[in-house]
């Protein structure tokens, strides 16, 4: 299944348990009462219930506000964001005081500074790389 149809698919049940019929009409004109933007049109909600587009990223706030759902969730499903949030856990046990403090002091850089930093790691990690046997 395509990442545009497992949208339309989470869509569907978010909808389904918010009480809404899943008609491309029903979607429009729920949408537009909330969204302060230009208003979508029939065939762009059918086209988001088909699995045809995805909203962009203000339009999906929108919608999973009135669908009560969390926007990463609806965007892209329980499984990646139980992936981030894996990723996230195992980075922040890895380090410790003192990275912590270098990331902190590193985040406070202004951003030419930061590059530089940011090079001269990924040298030292190329170069690591090359020295370890495979």
């Amino acid at each position: 299944m395509t990442e545009k149809a497992e949208f339309a698919e989470r869509l569907k049940q978010a909808m389904r348990n918010a009480g809404y019929e899943l008609r491309p009409g029903v979607l429009a004109k729920e949408f537009n009462t909330r969204y302060w933007g230009k208003s979508v049109s029939f065939q762009a909600a059918s086209s988001w219930l088909k699995g045809v587009s995805v909203p962009e990223q203000d339009k999906l706030v929108v919608l999973a506000e009135w669908l009560k759902v969390e926007p990463q969730l609806l965007r892209y499903g329980g499984g990646a964001v139980q992936r981030v949030n894996e990723a996230r856990t195992r980075f922040e046990e890895a380090m410790n005081l003192q990275d912590r403090e270098v990331f902190e002091a590193f985040l406070n850089l202004p951003a030419p500074q930061k590059k530089i930093v940011c090079e001269v790691i990924l040298a030292f990690a190329k170069a690591q790389q090359a020295d370890t046997p495979r």
